[in-house]
């Protein structure tokens, strides 16, 4: 089982990346929210699942830029009928926090919206994962509240300055990587540095 590769991107697609380490490039789909953070022919982590088929015995790797995105993915391909396809998709179109949310509030409609996720899949994923999530996350729901916050109302106040909400977006996300408790100001001064 591998935890991470460290190594440098060689090719970046929106479903998949190669990765070189060592001499030796591995293939890893990922997900959009991984996709967004990378470069190609740059220095990155990338935190490992390695999925293996029962069916067919065949192996994929997937990579995270995040341990919490690995985290949620694994939850997710935990419940019946979800497979590692739907999980990734899943995370390229809500957030992890998005996700949490959606399923500690029993939000069916936000969860019925991703693409493949019908009813019954989003109904399992409430009953399966909403005390799994909820006992991991009772501290860390208020800081993320708190994060996301102020995450879009920097982004309200960059976007109003001229500059382009992609843009914006991918400079704030590696502000609080590093820095998840940052306040707007802060986070708006820092961004208009790498902006």
């Amino acid at each position: 089982m591998f935890e991470y590769f460290k190594g440098t991107i060689i090719e970046l697609k929106p479903a998949y990346t190669i990765i070189e380490t060592g001499n030796i490039a591995y293939f890893l789909r990922i997900s959009l929210a991984t996709y967004s953070q990378l470069s190609e022919n740059t220095q990155n982590k990338l935190y490992i699942h390695e999925h293996i088929n029962a069916r067919d015995f065949t192996t994929a790797l997937f990579g995270f830029f995040t341990k919490d995105e690995r985290e949620i993915f694994r939850l997710l391909i935990s419940v019946s009928g979800v497979g590692a396809v739907s999980a990734i998709t899943m995370l390229s179109s809500l957030s992890t926090a998005e996700i949490r949310t959606a399923i500690l509030s029993n939000n069916l409609a936000v969860l019925k919206s991703i693409k493949g996720i019908g009813p019954k899949a989003a109904q399992r994923l409430i009953l399966d994962l909403k005390d799994k999530i909820a006992k991991g996350e009772t501290v860390d729901m208020t800081e993320l509240t708190a994060s996301n916050q102020a995450r879009e109302e920097a982004l309200a106040a960059l976007i109003m300055l001229g500059y382009a909400k992609a843009q914006v977006e991918k400079a704030l996300e590696k502000l609080l990587k590093s820095e998840p408790n940052l306040g707007v100001e802060e986070l708006v001064k820092k961004a208009l540095k790498v902006l």
